[in-house]
């Protein structure tokens, strides 16, 4: 009784040093998600907006992409990893919205990562001003996704830093297709099943380069990691090793990850066995999300949700893997699944507002939740961004 008395007062007077701002954005969620949903394109009309304006206010003034608008401290530094797969988000959007401003900032986007890549083809972890400065796995494979695109894209200019990106990865894989040597210093430490991801960065660059040689050098790795992974997932189709710091309960969004690597994989080689375990998670996750699209941000080897609140950025994922399996196998909950995600997704966003909250998708929902607490997070807007148009060309199917 007496430690549930202290947290008690313990929130209260975090809640009484907030900015106004951020108190009053929590009363706002405590009160529920409105009502409507904006839709579609509004979603990503104004999301989109938030992600240039994350570029033009990081507070490292680089042309990456700010890692966060924040309630309680505005813009932050820019963010490399997410920074390598905002690119790919900006080029799509560019393209088939016929916007060039979107295409441009993708190339300065990816002309400040070719920048601070090291000389072994590998990125750094962190935020830009972070310390250590070292070579990470995780952020080298998403950062891959952007140089593969940006390679698809804009030209040659990007294709050796992709190869030299690839390279690195393959040549650091363990032989059971682990990554162990060069993980990030601002994660618990172990394996990570969710390396999937990374592995879908050696796709992209197999898909992209035009030595055949090496593409199937790439697919091969990350067939590897796939099937290593797969060792990790339980018979439900939970995983172990799939968390920034929670293993008993790891983020929606890593289990994202994990899901959404292994579907690429898949689409790329039609390893069937891949497929079955991917299909196995998307069951699993399907079946626990609510009518009206709420998803627990945390998911325990029971598939039950330890926390009251949602990961919007995992939610987004999610959807946009189970979108895509819904297409390789038509079954129809999970079609059904990632609509009530994306709605669910959209109701948090406000299409009006100041900037930095204006098309911004908060890590948690309501905000103070226990992901991005009271953070607009640059990767959340851009997986919103990805999977809503996901959702365009289901519903035209």
């Amino acid at each position: 009784m007496l430690f549930a008395l202290k947290q008690f007062v313990r929130g209260k007077l975090d809640y009484f040093n907030l900015p106004a701002g951020a108190k009053t954005e929590q009363r706002r969620d405590h009160r529920g998600l409105p009502a409507d949903d904006p839709g579609i394109e509004a979603t990503e009309t104004s999301a989109l907006g938030w992600l240039c304006a994350a570029q033009d206010f990081s507070t490292s003034h680089d042309d990456g992409a700010s890692r966060h608008f924040s309630l309680v401290s505005g813009w932050g530094a820019s963010y490399p990893e997410t920074s390598g797969y905002i690119v790919p988000t900006l080029i799509d959007a560019g393209v088939r919205r016929n916007e060039p401003t979107l295409l441009d900032r993708a190339r300065r986007m990816s002309d400040w990562l070719v920048s601070i890549q090291f000389a072994n083809g590998a990125f750094q972890g962190g935020t830009i001003d972070a310390r250590p400065v070292v070579p990470v796995t995780f952020n080298t494979g998403q950062i891959l996704l952007g140089l593969a695109a940006a390679t698809r894209q804009f030209g040659s200019d990007y294709a050796g830093p992709m190869r030299c990106a690839a390279n690195w990865l393959v040549e650091t894989m363990d032989v059971d297709g682990c990554w162990r040597k060069f993980p990030t210093p601002f994660a618990a430490p172990g394996e990570k099943a969710y390396e999937t991801h990374v592995a879908w960065g050696l796709i992209e660059a197999a898909r992209t380069i035009r030595d055949t040689e090496a593409a199937a050098r790439y697919a091969a790795a990350a067939v590897r990691n796939a099937r290593w992974a797969i060792t990790k997932q339980h018979p439900n189709g939970w995983f172990d090793c799939c968390c920034l710091v929670r293993p008993d309960a790891p983020l929606t969004h890593t289990l994202g990850y994990v899901l959404r690597g292994l579907t690429e994989i898949f689409l790329y080689t039609r390893e069937d066995d891949v497929l079955a375990a991917a299909l196995l998670t998307a069951d699993a996750l399907s079946s626990r999300v609510e009518p009206d699209g709420f998803l627990a941000g945390r998911l325990n080897e029971e598939w039950d949700g330890s926390v009251e609140w949602a990961c919007v950025t995992g939610s987004a994922q999610i959807a946009h893997s189970l979108l895509l399996l819904f297409g390789e196998t038509g079954r129809t909950p999970y079609r059904d699944a990632a609509f009530a995600l994306l709605r669910y997704a959209r109701r948090t966003v406000h299409i009006e507002g100041p900037v930095g909250i204006r098309g911004g998708v908060k890590g948690s929902f309501p905000v103070d939740g226990g992901y991005g607490t009271y953070e607009f997070l640059n990767w959340a807007a851009k997986f919103l961004v990805d999977a809503g148009h996901a959702e365009r060309l289901a519903r035209l199917a």
